[in-house]
């Protein structure tokens, strides 16, 4: 096994901030990390040279799309998912937990696994613990995450125990099945929003003890408290010599303070599906380029951002590609492209800030400066 993890930098202001290195037989990428998401083995509208101009590392694929198309033995058989979508770095592949549990109408849950309906043509589908690790060994992905129980919010805590104990012993499970050499499993914290329930599951968890540690369940229609309590529970409990992995989060404030309470990975929809939908971000605060107010702006989507978009076009011309009567494909694709460089460079300013002693600073600053749509600022605290 090639992976690796190093804690190079540590905050010394009184957040739980630091700086590493992960290892794969496919690369390195430093942390604190935003993984782009290329569900079905690509990040809509992105060319692998696209990912890597806008500063990418780590690319997700999910096990659950690609397990029903266009099948795990496909991809195996032409040179498993690295060859396949034509990127050599580092892969991580979700279980599909997360989608088991949004088709909640298809699927019947039981102690063996999961039974669902494809959302494609209806076919029956087992996926049980054992079957996700044969087809994330098929894929060939460096980090493979189990398949867990995630529940939604809110949820009594009876449910949520329920769906925590389950993912522990599906992780047992999971733990027996033999993967390829270069791959490497990481394990997931449940509990909801129940303190007790996160705390008891990180426990189990390292008890098992792998060589990475998710906290999943979370961006599931929580409140933020809610969001933060959990991770501190379960950052509490974590191991500091092993990476934490914050799942389908988020906003630039939700990484900016899970990066202060410890985390050190991170993969959400967010910069893709909001460019697609005409959304950019910027270091002012996450805009709309549809909004009529940008039909004669000449300015670039961010004068800060080095995204090739930023640099080569007007937000005026932006706006045009994505009017009801243009609706250009080349609107979609800069934006993503623009998206996915923001939230690259701004983990690549997390990490200097914290190797320089400044990451204090840095969130001060970037709360003094950045407008989100309702106007509240998330709480950002040393604990």
């Amino acid at each position: 096994m090639t992976f690796k993890f190093e804690v190079e930098t540590t905050d010394k202001s009184g957040f739980k901030a630091r700086t590493g290195k992960v290892t794969t037989a496919h690369g390195t990428f430093e942390t604190p990390v935003f993984m782009s998401v290329g569900t079905r083995a690509t990040v809509k509208t992105m060319t692998p040279r696209d990912l890597i101009e806008a500063g990418t590392k780590v690319v997700l694929g999910n096990t659950y799309h690609l397990a029903l198309r266009p099948g795990e033995k496909l991809i195996k058989k032409m040179g498993g998912l690295h060859s396949f979508m034509a990127w050599d770095g580092p892969i991580l592949t979700d279980s599909g937990g997360f989608q088991v549990f949004s088709l909640a109408s298809l699927r019947k849950l039981s102690e063996n696994g999961v039974n669902f309906r494809s959302h494609i043509n209806g076919d029956l589908v087992e996926f049980t613990p054992e079957r996700v690790m044969e087809i994330e060994r098929d894929l060939g992905s460096d980090i493979v995450m189990p398949l867990d129980h995630c529940i939604g919010f809110p949820c009594n805590h009876k449910d949520a125990k329920e769906a925590m104990e389950r993912s522990i012993r599906w992780l047992e499970r999971s733990k027996n099945v033999s993967l390829q050499d270069h791959q490497t499993l990481f394990a997931i914290v449940q509990g909801s929003g129940y303190t007790d329930l996160r705390e008891y599951c990180a426990k189990a968890m390292v008890d098992l003890d792998l060589p990475g540690y998710a906290i999943g369940g979370l961006a599931v229609g929580e409140d933020k408290e809610t969001m933060q309590k959990a991770i501190l529970s379960c950052n509490a409990i974590l191991p500091l010599d092993k990476p934490r992995y914050l799942m389908g989060v988020g906003t630039p404030e939700d990484l900016l303070m899970a990066v202060a309470q410890g985390v050190d990975m991170f993969d959400c929809v967010m910069p893709t599906r909001n460019a697609r939908g005409g959304g950019f971000f910027t270091w002012e605060g996450p805009k709309q380029i549809r909004n009529a107010q940008y039909r004669d702006d000449p300015r670039p989507l961010d004068p800060i951002c080095d995204s090739y978009p930023s640099k080569t076009f007007s937000r005026s011309y932006l706006h045009h590609l994505f009017s009801k009567k243009v609706e250009e494909i080349l609107g979609l694709s800069m934006l993503t492209l623009h998206n996915l460089t923001f939230y690259n460079q701004f983990m690549a300013q997390i990490r200097e800030a914290i190797r320089n002693g400044q990451f204090a600073e840095f969130v001060a600053q970037f709360q003094a400066n950045y407008q989100t749509k309702d106007g509240k600022k998330q709480k950002i605290e040393a604990s």
